[in-house]
């Protein structure tokens, strides 16, 4: 059965970190659908890429979807501080389902109030704020925590951090 996977991000995404994983998770049939405040609109990644946005998140329901990326960069920072998109993210954790953040992508996570007790990583620069946030902080490429939340650190750890996203999808 293939997965629903719900994307969020806004502007300065970390490009990669959005089509690295959605690139591989399409490659195995999986749908993923991006969402920002509306659809039909353009977005600009911290690279410059152009990515369309596909749903506005008035328009979407977590029940909707099997799973949530949260790509790095900027964007996190940016959509934490709309509750439309904590509620969304909180949505997927307390309901068990996959979730995958890389990079600055737990900081949704963070203010979702979604990681006390979990074992989780991040950007070294937020590696504070998950302890802060009550997280179990291990600085590894890709930790994976109750079979349910996939977090890595940066770009580089992308192998990894697809290679166990997909992993619970199956």
């Amino acid at each position: 059965m293939m997965a629903k996977i719900a994307t969020v991000l806004t502007d300065y995404v970390e490009d990669v970190e959005y089509t690295a994983p959605a690139n591989d998770f399409k490659r195995e049939g999986h749908e993923v659908v991006t969402i920002d405040e509306e659809s039909g609109k353009s977005i600009k990644g911290k690279q410059g890429m152009t990515i369309k946005i596909d749903e506005g998140i008035d328009d979407v329901s977590p029940d909707d979807f099997d799973a949530l990326l949260i790509p790095g960069g900027f964007s996190p920072d940016i959509l934490r501080g709309d509750e439309r998109f904590v509620k969304f993210a909180k949505a997927f954790m307390d309901a068990k389902k996959p979730v995958f953040a890389i990079c600055h992508g737990p900081q949704l996570l963070i203010t979702a109030k979604a990681l006390e007790g979990r074992d989780v990583t991040g950007y070294q620069s937020i590696q504070v704020d998950l302890e802060y946030a009550a997280g179990h902080v291990k600085d590894e490429e890709v930790v994976v925590c109750q079979n349910q939340l996939v977090t890595s650190r940066q770009p580089d750890d992308i192998p990894a951090f697809i290679k166990e996203s997909l992993n619970l999808l199956k």
